[in-house]
């Protein structure tokens, strides 16, 4: 962990800053320590490892995820080509496709979760220049060894670190970019992992994710039982609906045989925003937000049939002529004059 990244992170519980004690040295390197929150927290460095995983207990299904992980760290790069060999594709080319889409410039600032042992950082650190940083986080201290080993040649400032993907350690806006292949389906709440990423990116930045899911016109198929008896991970829905309110520009794509998805989108401020408040033309009339907010109860049949043959003797719209006849009334009954 470089001098100065210890103002970088902050609690991932609290969005509190950090502060550095017990630090222990080596050059700019901080080496060891503790890097606590006004709140009481406190997340350990080791071999200049800062650690920001939390919960500090984490759920059943992080921790089944994480044994799973440990287990698999030696055998992982040896095997996973084999999913790229298994439908033809060539990983070089799918995974530069894949980085493509977050619109990277050489002074990027780029967070990416759940980094694995690197197969994707290090085509990302080749995109960015000395000027450029990507922090690259995991939950297993494993996979993130063979990350930082990987990384040791990179042009980039690299900054590694262990963490949740669904309790970032950064403030608000900090990243141009945000990517993240592989393992959201076994994260412990999908919902928050991706508002999280969208939190930290500032508006206008990309946010990148992909994993397994079968999609729906496959999952009848021979083909689709086949795979998903074999590996459950592709029963996993497609999580559209998790998707954070702040995403723009929405894109979804079905790559490596058309069993992985991969979406992107641009970070937003909150909800969209367009003119509700415009007068609509026609019969009906009214705004989209008065046909939404305004409703009052039903009416009988007879007295909606009476209000339709006023509104069209009238050439009102219904939402004036029922706006005119209510304000009237109600001003009569509760003893209001002009």
């Amino acid at each position: 962990m470089r001098t100065g990244e210890e103002d970088f992170y902050i609690d991932p519980a609290t969005l509190e800053s950090l502060t550095l004690s017990e630090a222990v040295r080596d050059g700019d390197e901080i080496v060891s320590g503790v890097l606590s929150s006004p709140s009481g927290h406190r997340f350990e460095i080791h071999d200049g490892l800062p650690n920001l995983v939390y919960p500090f207990e984490l759920p059943s299904l992080d921790r089944a995820a994480l044994q799973q992980y440990e287990q698999r760290a030696d055998a992982y790069d040896r095997y996973l080509p084999l999913t790229f060999s298994t439908y033809g594709e060539d990983e070089q080319t799918v995974r530069n496709a894949m980085i493509d889409k977050l619109d990277l410039r050489p002074d990027s600032t780029v967070l990416e979760t759940g980094a694995g042992t690197g197969r994707d950082s290090e085509i990302i650190a080749r995109r960015l220049g000395p000027d450029g940083r990507l922090y690259i986080q995991d939950l297993s201290p494993s996979f993130l060894a063979r990350n930082v080993e990987r990384m040791r040649a990179a042009r980039a400032r690299i900054e590694p670190a262990l963490a949740n993907g669904y309790f970032l350690p950064f403030a608000d806006n900090s990243f141009d970019a945000c990517f993240h292949f592989g393992g959201i389906n076994a994260f412990g709440d999908v919902r928050r992992a991706f508002r999280e990423m969208a939190r930290v990116t500032r508006p206008g930045g990309k946010v990148v994710v992909g994993d397994e899911s079968m999609p729906p016109w496959l999952r009848d198929t021979d083909f689709g039982k086949i795979l998903m008896n074999s590996n459950p991970e592709f029963v996993y829905p497609l999580p559209l609906d998790k998707l954070p309110i702040e995403a723009r520009k929405t894109r979804l794509e079905w790559i490596i045989g058309g069993v992985f998805y991969v979406f992107d989108f641009v970070v937003g401020e909150g909800e969209p925003v367009a003119d509700l408040d415009f007068p609509i033309p026609g019969a009906r009339g009214g705004t989209h937000r008065t046909r939404y907010h305004g409703q009052l109860e039903g009416v009988t049949p007879e007295a909606k049939r009476l209000a339709h043959e006023a509104q069209a003797r009238t050439g009102k719209s219904m939402h004036q002529w029922l706006d005119e006849a209510v304000r009237q009334a109600a001003r009569r009954d509760i003893g209001l004059t002009d």
